[in-house]
């Protein structure tokens, strides 16, 4: 009887390289996170070089005595490639490829493929298509003495596995109609944003740093059923739901992606539109994983990132997420936001205090109304039930009259 052969995909092993260049550069835990990444993206991680250094060398990125030691750390653990903590510049991956003779990628390059791997809309596909070209584009000759050593794996998946020999003329004219099919959709996205507008729908933008537990929180508050696991840019397309409160105010509550130290500034130019969600929202939810050694640094970038899409004047809650994870009683605090509140998305703890919390949001930016309709003019009832939250509602002889609170729109609308 013929037995059974298992046929597995092969595990690239990778080792991780970084540059120290101060003290406070916090490039250990870069590094960790740069493991995180790889895992993310189907790779094992065999073995770590960091060098201190005064300046990141411009030709090699690493010293010479600091490349034949990885070179030995190369053979000696059967890795099939090298992964840098920072983009490297053409000359740089020419150069290490050349002296180390083997696969060299960089931090933009796995975070673009794991955008490839996870990216499912039309939208989404184009946005990584696009960053993946520009990215190429700049590397075009540095990339093509090693054309041979590109097989599969990580750093080679979407437009870059198609053609990655195709020359910088075909790549721009490629960018060229890329931007135009994302202008349409950011079209599109303007569109769905005035009819936000009229019809006074309060909209929040969940943001915060990846694997925080944003998808977790949108499922938890709205039954969204989108994907939630531990593990970097689980979730990448924006979703938006409906959220019913108990006053009958509705909320769209639309998912971000995530947010991470170092991200590619080709990423940030080609997801603008949906990150730009962030910016012409109401409010921002902000959730902070406070179970994360790393916490403060994770809401610093979380910070600059907003600033960088120019972000500001919002109303903030600050959710500090896996509050049943976190170790010690130390509370925690964040002084850039309006408002904190301790949950687990996970288990549902404080989700309560959440909702009461977005109930005196939405009241404060409401207007107090008090009037009477005339019985002709009863449908314009509807219209505060849907936008704004009725308190009293009397049929007497003269009409029908109401209390509520409405926003300043539709109040001037009703006057």
């Amino acid at each position: 009887m013929a037995e059974l052969v298992e046929i597995k995909e092969v595990e690239e092993q990778v080792i991780l390289v970084a540059v120290s260049i101060s003290d406070e550069d916090d490039t250990r835990a870069s590094v960790d996170e740069l493991r995180e990444l790889v895992r993310t993206a189907g790779a094992v991680t065999v073995g770590e070089v960091i060098q201190n250094r005064e300046k990141i060398h411009p030709g090699t990125y690493l010293g010479k005595g600091k490349i034949e030691e990885l070179k030995e750390l190369v053979e000696a653990c059967s890795a099939t490639g090298v992964v840098c903590d920072d983009e490297l510049s053409p000359v740089q991956l020419r150069n290490l490829e050349d002296a180390l003779d083997t696969k060299v990628m960089d931090r933009t390059m796995v975070i673009l493929d794991i955008f490839a791997s996870r990216a499912t809309t039309s939208e989404g596909k184009i946005q990584v298509e696009l960053a993946q070209l520009k990215y190429r584009a700049a590397r075009l000759v540095g990339l093509r003495s090693s054309l041979s050593r590109l097989g599969g794996g990580i750093g080679t998946r979407g437009p870059g596995e198609k053609k990655l020999e195709m020359d910088r003329r075909l790549i721009h004219e490629r960018i060229g109609q890329l931007k135009q099919e994302l202008k349409e959709v950011q079209c599109h996205r303007e569109l769905i944003r005035r009819q936000r507008e009229k019809s006074h729908t309060f909209v929040a933008a969940i943001v915060g740093y990846t694997n925080a537990g944003k998808s977790t929180l949108l499922n938890r508050l709205t039954d969204a059923g989108i994907l939630a696991e531990d593990k970097l840019f689980a979730t990448l397309d924006p979703t938006t739901r409906s959220l019913i409160l108990e006053s009958g105010r509705q909320i769209l509550l639309t998912d971000t992606v995530g947010f991470i130290r170092k991200l590619p500034h080709h990423l940030i130019e080609a997801f603008r539109s949906t990150l730009e969600e962030a910016r012409y929202s109401d409010m921002i939810l902000h959730v902070v994983d406070c179970s994360c050694a790393q916490m403060d640094m994770q809401m610093h970038v979380v910070y600059q990132t907003l600033q960088d899409l120019k972000v500001g004047d919002k109303t903030i809650v600050t959710l500090f997420n896996k509050i049943d994870k976190k170790q010690d009683m130390e509370l925690p605090r964040d002084l850039r936001s309006d408002f904190q509140v301790q949950i687990s998305a996970k288990t549902g703890t404080g989700i309560d205090k959440l909702l009461e919390v977005l109930e005196t949001i939405l009241r404060s930016r409401n207007i107090y109304l008090e009037r009477v309709f005339p019985y002709p003019e009863a449908g314009r009832i509807q219209q505060v039930r849907k936008y704004g939250e009725l308190i009293a509602e009397e049929y007497q002889e003269d009409g029908i009259h109401v209390k509520a609170y409405v926003p300043a729109e539709l109040f001037a609308q009703l006057q």
